[in-house]
């Protein structure tokens, strides 16, 4: 069934859904994964980010993402002089990236406090967004749903451990992914909740050995 919001699209900051609303949740989903503002960023844009982008706006939107703006702030028009101002380094390149990938992509790479995140992100239109990659792992996120996001060891019991210390605080899981390189390895988790996890739940996951890293993301769509 087609939305009124598929026909007229976000309130935003224009021109566009795809290079402006959609891009901004893009940087605002990475600048999550990255635990708040970077201090750097690399913005690799692909397909139609990379063709047009920069005159529709996506690289301000993108920026404007990573300061935390939202799609519809006005700040957004300004954002890579905010971004200046702020000390975040900024740099946008061209690219085309490997395998099968939306036309209107980038990955963005940030580094804060000497941890490094990469994320790539689609935008389908109307301000949706499909993240497909995590740190090297392919996932499948769209921002919908507030999110608990972390890598750990792949080992049994694991997964039983986290919802059950869901479950404990009333935290409920819309949908589980996980995705593994090998067995026995790092694996990354998603688990996207009908609302943020407790800070209590969240104690109770980053207590667990095989844990290696963990973010509770907000819903960005």
């Amino acid at each position: 069934m087609v939305s009124l919001l598929d026909i007229i699209g976000p309130v935003m900051v224009g021109p566009s859904s795809s290079h402006t609303a959609g891009a901004c949740r893009i940087g605002l989903f990475a600048r999550e994964m990255a635990g708040g503002q970077p201090e750097t960023a690399l913005v690799e844009l692909h397909g139609s980010f990379a063709r047009t982008g920069t005159g529709h706006g996506t690289d301000r939107a993108i920026a404007g993402g990573l300061l935390g703006f939202p799609p519809d702030d006005e700040r957004l028009r300004q954002s890579l002089e905010l971004a200046e101002q702020a000390g975040v380094q900024l740099t946008f390149e061209n690219t085309k990236l490997r395998g099968e990938h939306h036309p209107n992509t980038a990955r963005l790479t940030l580094m804060r406090d000497g941890r490094k995140a990469v994320v790539v992100g689609s935008s389908l239109g109307a301000g949706r967004i499909q993240i497909t990659e995590i740190d090297g792992y392919g996932v499948e996120v769209t921002g919908a749903f507030p999110a608990l996001v972390f890598v750990a060891k792949d080992t049994p019991g694991i997964v039983a451990s986290v919802t059950g210390a869901l479950a404990r605080q009333g935290d409920n899981i819309a949908t589980l992914k996980v995705s593994r390189a090998k067995k026995g390895g790092d694996a990354i988790h998603i688990y996207e909740l009908d609302r943020p996890a407790s800070e209590e739940a969240m104690q109770a996951i980053r207590a667990l050995s095989a844990v290696r890293f963990l973010r509770s993301i907000p819903r960005i769509a």
